[in-house]
């Protein structure tokens, strides 16, 4: 449809962080929820670093290709509820004049775990982040938190309700880790505000899934083919999506989630931590072993009989830690996950999956150590994944070749690595990482972390899978 004919809702919700994830996830359920029940839902982007998306988006007058990769063939769909995209380093005052709008009820966000500016080990707010430490300093932030906290500042100040924060990151009771990261900010700043932030805001938690392997120039040319149509940014996603949401929005006001087929619950902490463990912790683990052994993507991976039977391993260690959501069967669950990584239309690159893993082992992987450790039960599968970590920051691969790595703490690892030349150095020296590895569970992952890296080091991932007692 031409963009002139286009008729958008009027903007309801600011998003931080506009990637290809929640373009594939949530605009879609959006859009799908304004089309069952109406509403004014429309989406304002907002870009906290780059430009690129804003660039793509313009001359497309928002609009985007959702495709699905099925196993039969892709599938296509325009997606027309962005409004807008703003630049957060370009025009930051901007941004705010768009959160404080009282038309905007909600504030989502797709920041991924480094962008909350916090421990991953402990869930606390780091104060000694630099962004962190310019946001206190300044009217004009350049964090999420940042945003969060100064955009509600007006608002209380105008006399206007805040909006809910609603997260959709990969983060352990992503609503109650965010609430407690804006009020430690907010307090800092002013008790006040964070008295009417503890009082009047609302931060439901979330659980988000859908595999979304990152937009290359050949998908575009074949988005062309299939369309007829040159779109800059395409989404490309598997068929799967899940959306679990707690039903708790500032004055009962949100999209007809459940019409677009979301999943609204006074809980979500059993579909938050089955989701977690059970997908994101394979995916890194698979991450790690699948890229030093070789493998680009997790279909090649899991394609290959030894990580198959690898994650199946992981699945058995990872189960006994997990409460499952009432009517769920997590062995099921897994068997559908397995399904959905072997989808060869889905090329997620085990490089891609492996960024930031100092932000997300905590809460995909050491979580479930750290439960199956409190009941005494042995975890080589999990442990070989954190040595597969230990040597990925490292920086050279199986080969001998160099590693791109792309975390917040790359130096810091990269350092601690090369203090010692022996596996069993290396792990001392990388469980030393309090950001990553508190004290007691360091302790106890010294001795099965070790054997697993001595195996790894050794004989590389896929020899020590297959060889080893796994």
């Amino acid at each position: 449809m031409p963009a002139d004919l286009i008729e958008r809702p009027q903007t309801g919700i600011v998003h931080l962080g506009l990637g290809a994830f929640f373009r594939a996830f949530g605009c879609v359920f959006i859009e799908d929820a304004m089309a069952a029940s109406g509403g004014d839902w429309g989406i304002v982007g907002v870009s906290l670093r780059s430009p690129d998306t804003r660039d793509a988006l313009r001359g497309q007058d928002w609009g985007y290709t959702s495709v699905t990769l099925a196993p039969e063939g892709e599938q296509t769909r325009w997606i027309t509820v962005l409004n807008d995209v703003l630049v957060a380093p370009e025009d930051p005052e901007a941004v705010l004049a768009e959160m404080s709008k009282p038309e905007v009820r909600i504030v989502t966000l797709t920041v991924t775990e480094k962008g909350y500016c916090h421990n991953p080990a402990t869930g606390a707010l780091n104060v000694d982040h630099p962004d962190i430490q310019h946001d206190l300093d300044h009217d004009v932030p350049v964090s999420a938190i940042g945003f969060l906290v100064r955009a509600l500042q007006r608002r209380r100040a105008a006399g206007a309700a805040p909006f809910t924060v609603l997260t959709c990151d990969n983060l352990p009771e992503n609503g109650r880790l965010v609430r407690g990261l804006v009020l430690d900010f907010a307090r800092r700043l002013d008790t006040m505000l964070a008295d009417w932030i503890e009082a009047e805001g609302k931060f439901p938690c979330t659980m988000v899934d859908r595999i979304t392997p990152a937009t290359t120039e050949a998908d575009i040319t074949r988005v062309a083919e299939l369309t007829g149509r040159n779109d800059a940014a395409p989404v490309m996603h598997e068929p799967f999506a899940q959306w679990v949401i707690e039903d708790d929005f500032v004055g009962g006001d949100r999209p007809a989630f459940s019409a677009s087929g979301a999943e609204m619950v006074q809980d979500v902490t059993a579909h938050e931590h089955m989701k977690l463990r059970m997908l994101n912790g394979t995916h890194s683990a698979l991450a790690y072993t699948g890229y030093l052994a070789g493998h680009e993507t997790i279909s090649q991976t899991v394609a290959d009989p030894i990580f198959a039977t690898y994650v199946r391993q992981l699945w058995s260690e990872i189960i006994p830690t997990v409460r499952a959501p009432e009517g769920v069967s997590l062995t099921e669950y897994a068997d559908a996950l397995f399904e959905r990584y072997a989808n060869p239309g889905i090329r997620h690159r085990t490089w891609q999956i492996a960024m930031d893993g100092s932000q997300k082992l905590p809460q995909r992987i050491l979580g479930s150590l750290a439960a199956n450790l409190a009941e005494g039960r042995d975890s080589p599968a999990l442990c070989l994944a954190v040595a597969a970590w230990m040597r990925y920051v490292g920086g050279m691969d199986e080969q001998g070749q160099a590693i791109d790595v792309r975390d917040p703490l790359a130096a810091r690892l990269r350092d601690a690595s090369d203090s010692a030349d022996t596996p069993e150095g290396k792990v001392r020296a990388l469980l030393g990482v309090r950001d990553v590895f508190p004290a007691d569970l360091a302790a106890q992952l010294k001795r099965p972390v070790t054997a697993a890296s001595v195996q790894l080091w050794a004989k590389g991932a896929r020899a020590a899978i297959q060889e080893g007692t796994l």
